[in-house]
């Protein structure tokens, strides 16, 4: 009982601290809440699911493994994989996503000032292409998109702390372990981004919308960097 109490306070505090010191489990809530106007409902929503999808992946897999019989080293190759993927498809969306926030600083851009010679017909055309249906699109895609990277994202810290459980034969400790690390991860990313979604919500950005979506594709790009280049 004092190993499992033990391993449950390691359990929590490994929840926090991988959760805090990798910024890609907040920020692109947080940027994308503003560029998106999400309320702090639907933010909080989003990162919930998006929580519990990143660590019920990875307990999968490590009860999957430990019934299976598949050594630690093993599975933690398959957690690093998974690392390398997410850091990739993170980047990737935050290349599509700047790409999509220059489009959209673009089309705000007031030309009617400007000589017609002067700007190529298809950034001229930018103004007159229709929104909404394609807007609408967009914003019901963002959601499901963070929640399939969030998914494929590992917990690599989690799989070798539920090993000591399954030794000693223990579902419930095991189940206990991944229940606690679970609530720490999902609770330090639903504060965290609260944080930042009421911190943002007191910035005034009337002034600078246009930039808002490049600002948040950046955000997301630099996370993704981070996670593939320095292997945050």
């Amino acid at each position: 009982m004092n190993e499992l109490y033990l391993l449950s306070i390691s359990a929590a505090s490994l929840g926090f601290i991988h959760t805090i010191l990798g910024p890609d489990h907040y920020l692109p809530f947080i940027v994308l809440s503003k560029a998106r106007q999400w309320s702090s409902n639907k933010t909080m929503w989003i990162t919930f699911i998006s929580g519990v999808g990143h660590v019920g992946s990875s307990v999968l897999i490590g009860f999957l493994g430990i019934a299976l019989g598949i050594s630690l080293n093993k599975l933690e190759s398959i957690e690093a994989i998974r690392g390398e993927l997410v850091g990739w498809l993170l980047f990737a969306f935050g290349v599509a996503y700047t790409l999509y926030g220059v489009y959209k600083y673009l089309r705000s851009i007031d030309h009617s000032h400007l000589p017609a010679f002067l700007l190529p017909k298809k950034i001229r055309d930018l103004q007159h292409l229709p929104t909404d249906e394609k807007e609408q699109a967009n914003t019901k895609l963002t959601p499901w998109i963070l929640f399939l990277i969030f998914v494929f994202g590992p917990c690599e810290v989690l799989i070798p702390i539920l090993i000591f459980p399954a030794y000693q034969h223990s579902t419930a400790g095991m189940l206990m372990v991944a229940l606690i690390f679970g609530l720490a991860t999902v609770g330090t990313m639903l504060l965290a981004v609260f944080l930042g979604h009421k911190g943002t919500s007191l910035v005034r950005f009337k002034k600078h919308e246009k930039y808002l979506h490049l600002l948040a594709g950046l955000v997301i790009l630099i996370s993704g960097a981070g996670i593939v280049f320095m292997g945050w």
